[in-house]
């Protein structure tokens, strides 16, 4: 075959290299528009896999790369005059000009043709090429050309950074922050040779202007940097070498996704996309040198599997794109995150979290280093942690306590760890009424380890149930129900009960879950209402009518009451349901609230009613018991509720005195289209607590202790709701600490007999994978 690279970063040299390794026949050259042996760009670091990868498929180049390699497992942090330190992590750096000099030579070496020097304008100019690889770079001009068939999405993050380099070495993959007077400046540090280190400066667009950095030259942001990073700088000079750029030299960061990979030219010839040309990846993590050689792997393990010859390009091209896309979207995620919690973290993290927290959440930042990771790489550092934090919630002792299993007081109420069995409806009362299965249901999740059950959504009236399945809190016998609940709990366990109420609005009287969900009754229905006329399945739906002022009022005397009531029965928490397109919920989200009157409009408004029964409420509930709200933070939907929206949200009911803040989304209009993974919704409660001010409770695919002690390390949330795991396993609390290896919980004494069996069985098991 005839390969033309366009490019000649990493992707296009290890491509033609790898490629004429498979067969030395191929005609291959390699196109780059620099001169020989020059480059532009300090260092570049990737991890211990991706040279195991290498190593696989090109050992030559590979050992040569490693020789060249500084290697280091630590990361440092530099924040609020402390140093933190953790190990185990695993980076190598190299300068991209070696890295490039060692690719290029070994092409060389290989017989792969290196052309410098030449503007390659179009695909176009090479008619007679089997494949052409368009590794041109983020502007990619064959990508630009043929735009319509690619269909790039590009995104323009909003930080602003310069890429600088100094000659003062570090020992650690560092991290600097420095608080100005306009707001916070980060700095990415890592040395990639013996006289080298990269240095890369950040910060949000509004500090870079208030710093007036935008009308800066580059001698003047170098001056500025070295100023501001002075303590680490230790007296030596940042430097740069993007005098080819104009301006400061500041970029913003540009994410690319490409719907194609590649297509057909005129000329017959493949044309694909690779590296940055195709995907980009954000410095946070590290990883756009890592995708441009993992894509030149993988075009070359399918070449190698279906053929590499031309007639099988577009199978194999085919094959390369499915493959490759999963996983860099997967890293791309990652990258995502990471960049993110660099892009907020001034507003965010910098003033609210103490350093020992703010090293956690900076370590975890990708959501792919996990607690029980950081374990493995560092269980001294992450111990040490775990003391700190335990300490914080009173716990003292030799012994570090995982998060999740560390007390937490809200008023008069101590819950013994941070796991909250999450309300889930059962549709198994009777007209209102709850009997044996909830005592049997609730008190076995009691039973099970969790330091707060929820009953599900408890309505205020007979027509604020979803189904007639639902439970009530409206009738002398619906509370004597609920004490027999509450009672037998107390007197058998340790755990806390909450009672979630609320009105199911304009998503009420409908049929039990498992004979159609959101259905119409068959028969039977009762008239629903709403904040404004709405039908939620169009079509299918019941048509709610908008409430009348008579209406809130009777609503909310009902909220009185039944708050009333849960209190009569001891529960020790009461939340207020404002969430999931149900009543309350429905004067908050626009695309449930079309009011033209003070209830509707502004968000300012359309709180008014939630906010007033939640006063009233608050006023009915005892003064030493916790109050808590669940929210929708994002509608999922154009138009509707986002999370900017919920920090506000927060605030307001905050304001009128809430505990906390349960943070859920959607399932306010049929079309939303949310984005599902596991922790999904965390970040909406880590937001909230961290700009809003108050503590929050994550929930979603919360599904492990690995889970649910990353978030509350992190500081993203301080409770954890586990819905589904608890259907499936009652004692899922108990059975997670036995996994961790975490044995100073305790049991029920009627099951003592079986904790030390888990205990052995969850130690066994992880003992023998090791050994495999």
């Amino acid at each position: 075959m005839k390969i033309v690279c366009i490019g000649g970063g990493p992707a296009g040299l290890y491509l033609g290299l790898l490629m004429k390794k498979l067969d030395p026949s191929h005609d291959i050259t390699v196109v780059e528009r620099n001169r020989a042996y020059d480059t532009f760009g300090w260092g570049v670091v990737f991890s211990d896999a991706t040279m195991d990868n290498m190593r696989q498929w090109d050992r030559e180049s590979a050992d040569e790369i490693q020789e060249a390699f500084n290697h280091w497992d630590d990361i440092e942090l530099l924040f609020k005059g402390r140093t933190i330190r953790s190990g185990g992590h695993g980076f190598v750096g190299i300068g991209r000009k070696k890295l490039l000099n060692i690719l290029q030579a070994r092409c060389e070496a290989l017989g792969v043709k290196l052309v410098f020097e030449t503007e390659a304008e179009s695909d176009l100019d090479y008619p007679d090429a089997d494949l052409i690889i368009a590794s041109d770079g983020i502007n990619s001009r064959i990508r630009g050309r043929y735009e319509d068939v690619f269909k790039p999405d590009i995104v323009t993050r909003p930080n602003r950074y310069i890429w600088l380099g100094t000659h003062r070495l570090y020992d650690a993959f560092t991290f600097d922050f420095q608080r100005t007077e306009h707001g916070w400046f980060q700095a990415h540090i890592y040395k990639f040779d013996a006289e080298t280190t990269t240095f890369i400066v950040e910060c949000p667009e509004h500090v870079w202007l208030a710093h007036g950095l935008d009308r800066a030259d580059q001698a003047q942001s170098i001056a500025f940097c070295e100023d501001l990073f002075k303590d680490t700088l230790q007296g030596h000079t940042l430097m740069t070498n993007a005098r080819h750029l104009r301006g400061s030299a500041w970029l913003n960061f540009q994410r690319v996704v490409c719907e194609q990979w590649w297509l057909k030219n005129r000329n017959g010839s493949h044309v694909v996309l690779m590296g940055d040309a195709v995907h980009t990846a954000h410095f946070a993590i590290g990883s756009g040198t890592k995708l441009a050689f993992e894509d030149a792997i993988e075009l070359t393990r399918q070449f190698q599997r279906l053929g590499d010859t031309a007639d099988r390009i577009p199978a194999v091209l085919e094959a390369y794109q499915e493959l490759r896309r999963v996983e860099t979207l997967r890293l791309q995620n990652a990258a995502w995150n990471a960049m993110e919690w660099f892009e907020v973290c001034g507003k965010r993290y910098c003033d609210q979290l103490e350093p020992e927290q703010f090293m956690y959440s900076m370590l975890t930042r990708s959501q792919r280093i996990s607690h029980e990771n950081l374990r493995l790489r560092d269980k001294g550092w992450l111990e040490g942690y775990e003391r700190w934090f335990s300490e914080r919630a009173g716990v003292a002792g030799p012994t570090p306590t995982p998060p999740m299993f560390t007390p937490y007081t809200v008023r008069g109420v101590t819950l013994k760890n941070r796991v909250v069995v999450s309300p889930m409806a059962q549709y198994s009362a009777q007209d209102g009424l709850v009997g044996d299965y909830h005592l049997v249901h609730l008190g076995a999740r009691a039973m099970g380890g969790a330091g707060l059950v929820f009953a599900e959504m408890t309505c205020v009236s007979p027509e604020g149930r979803i189904t007639p399945g639902c439970p009530g809190l409206y009738r002398p016998e619906h509370t004597e129900g609920f004490r027999r609940i509450a009672d037998w709990i107390h007197s058998h366990t340790d755990a806390k009960f909450a009672i979630q109420i609320g009105h199911a609005g304009a998503k009420a009287s409908t049929r039990l879950a498992w004979e159609g969900i959101d259905q119409p009754l068959a028969s039977g229905n009762w008239p629903i209402m709403s904040a404004s006329e709405q039908q939620y399945l169009e079509g299918v739906s019941q048509v709610s009518r908008a409430m009348t002022r008579a209406d809130m009022d009777r609503v909310r005397d009902q909220f009185v009451a039944t708050t009333q009531a849960a209190a009569q029965a001891g529960a020790d928490w009461l939340e207020l349901h404002c969430a999931h397109g149900y009543l309350l919920s429905s004067f908050i989200s626009p695309l449930t609230n079309h009011r033209d009157d003070d209830y509707g409009g502004s968000l300012e408004n359309r709180l008014r009613y939630p906010l007033e029964v939640f006063a009233a409420v608050r006023a009915a509930w005892p003064a030493d018991k916790p109050m808590s709200v669940r929210i929708s933070a994002h509608d999922w939907v154009e138009g509707g509720i986002t999370p900017d929206d919920a920090v506000e949200i927060a605030r307001a009911f905050k304001a009128a005195g809430a505990d906390m803040i349960d943070c859920s989304s959607g399932q306010v209009s049929k079309k939303e289209r949310p984005v599902f993974g596991r922790m999904f919704q965390t970040p909406f409660a880590d937001r909230i607590r961290q700009e809003a001010g108050i503590p929050t409770i994550a929930v979603g695919a919360i599904s492990e202790a690995d889970h649910a002690n990353s978030i509350l390390a992190a500081g993203r949330a301080d409770l954890c709701a586990v819905a589904r795991p608890h259907l499936a396993n009652p004692a899922w609390t108990l059975t997670e600490a036995a996994k961790i290896g975490y044995v100073a919980v305790d049991w029920p004494r009627q099951y003592r007999s079986g904790k030390a069996q888990m205990e052995a069985n969850f130690a066994r098991e992880k003992a023998l994978s090791g050994k495999a």
